[in-house]
């Protein structure tokens, strides 16, 4: 019989990674990054391709942390 634990927390994993990567890309869109391009040109599409690439890495980042955080915090608990 197949452990539904795994099936809840890779569930629970995936979701984090997309909360968090929702929130790296809406706190970048406060930053003006189009000023790191060239001037006088506007390539919306390629810096809406950078804003979204930013989000994931720094999303997945940031979730990575908090779930390993979590886990070593659980692991303190159950060893007490």
């Amino acid at each position: 019989m197949v452990n539904t634990y795994y099936g809840l927390d890779a569930l629970g994993r995936i979701i984090t990674h997309f909360i968090f990567i929702y929130l790296a890309f809406w706190s970048l869109q406060s930053m003006k990054l189009e000023n790191l391009f060239k001037p006088n040109i506007q390539f919306n599409g390629q810096i809406r391709f950078v804003y979204f690439f930013l989000a994931i890495m720094l999303g997945y980042t940031a979730s990575s942390f908090f779930q390993e955080l979590l886990l070593l915090t659980k692991n303190l608990l159950l060893g007490l």
